[in-house]
């Protein structure tokens, strides 16, 4: 898996937090573009996240069944 770049949508978790990453792409049939959100959930060692900041999602091992990104 790739670095991705997202904005956090959710803090509430301790030590974790959810980040949805936006995309857009053109329609081949119907000419127009769609947009697609993709959520992940990530480990925030220091909890210094809130919602709306921007931040970019490393690759790594299993932390668990959801998480598989660190900041």
């Amino acid at each position: 898996m790739k670095s991705v770049v997202g904005a956090v949508v959710s803090n509430r978790m301790h030590k974790s937090v959810v980040v949805a990453m936006d995309r857009l792409f053109q329609n081949k049939l119907y000419n127009r573009n769609i947009k697609c959100t993709c959520k992940f959930m990530a480990h925030d060692e220091n909890d210094q996240c809130n919602i709306g900041d921007k931040v970019k999602l490393d690759p790594s091992r299993p932390l668990s069944k959801r998480f598989f990104d660190e900041l």
